[in-house]
């Protein structure tokens, strides 16, 4: 994870934000009204798709744009995005095809990847008028998935590529492997393979550890599997991980981040790597992981006396 200050990503002229919302929450619809005339009292132009803007109460001289392309945020020095964690992942989309930091207001209920609640829209405007926020870069996953030793997709994730079953009746039968060596294979509901920013995710709801965000590692864990021998493994960074389907079982499917999906034909085998290409995030605070544990998962921490001396 890198980390660099924000003064080389604002101009002093012609300053822009791209802004997405999810519109389909009414707070998201008025903290973007307050979002938008923050930033325009200060003189930085905002950009808005042009199919959110018919929910958004925005003035005039917001500007607008039409396709949801790759060089849609071209000019802008942040993505500002307000949601909940579903809209937060569509944001890192449009953050990792740009190259721009996303900076995250969670609508939501966790929000992991927010930098900022509802109640600090004024300090998020201040802090992007002034520039005072860093910018770290987060791990992405490279996913390949090969049928009859055939490149059929391809795909990334920020938190984690999922293999799952379909049929609910039926166990999913895989052979897990790693750098290039079978380590065991079971029936299951499925096997996450994540980030440490995936790792509280879906990778935590299947029984995986935490993983510090400043760590580098890879996570395979496996859901509700039949076997002795199905515990989460953490791996190196560089390492590759694949899950083939059995040529016997029935076919899966393939999850990235919960957004994206392709079927698994019975004999399919999906690899796995760090990404080429990472997701920059803005942070406005300087807080530790496990302050941001606690908070977010409410954890009972009552009766610490502190560290002792």
């Amino acid at each position: 994870m890198t980390t660099t200050t924000a003064g080389t990503e604002a101009s002093d002229t012609a300053r822009t934000v791209f802004l997405l919302a999810h519109t389909g929450r009414p707070a998201a619809i008025r903290s973007a009204e307050l979002v938008v005339q923050g930033l325009l009292r200060s003189g930085i132009g905002v950009r808005v798709l042009a199919a959110e803007a018919a929910d958004l109460p925005l003035p005039p001289s917001v500007e607008l744009v039409a396709e949801a392309s790759p060089d849609v945020l071209d000019g802008c020095e942040l993505l500002v995005v307000l949601g909940g964690d579903g809209t937060l992942l569509r944001g890192a989309e449009f953050a990792r095809a740009s190259g721009v930091p996303m900076l995250g207001v969670n609508l939501g209920r966790v929000g992991f990847l927010a930098e900022a609640e509802r109640d600090d829209l004024d300090k998020v405007v201040d802090r992007v008028v002034t520039c005072a926020y860093e910018v770290e870069e987060r791990m992405t996953l490279d996913v390949i998935v090969h049928n009859n030793g055939t490149v059929v997709h391809t795909d990334w994730a920020l938190n984690e590529a999922a293999v799952q079953k379909v049929s609910p009746e039926r166990m999913l039968e895989v052979v897990l492997e790693i750098d290039g060596r079978p380590v065991t294979g079971f029936g299951c509901d499925g096997i996450v393979c994540a980030t440490p920013t995936g790792s509280t995710a879906y990778a935590f709801s299947a029984g995986g550890p935490v993983v510090w965000p400043e760590v580098e590692a890879l996570l395979m864990v496996p859901i509700s599997a039949h076997a002795l021998f199905a515990k989460p493994l953490v791996t190196s960074p560089d390492s590759v991980l694949a899950v083939e389907v059995q040529p016997h079982t029935p076919h899966g499917v393939l999850w990235c981040d919960g957004r994206r999906t392709v079927e698994l034909p019975a004999g399919a085998r999906v690899e796995v790597r760090r990404g080429a290409v990472p997701v920059r995030l803005a942070r406005l605070h300087h807080a530790s992981f496990t302050d941001r544990l606690v908070a977010k998962f409410a954890l009972p921490v009552a009766g610490w006396r502190g560290a002792p001396n």
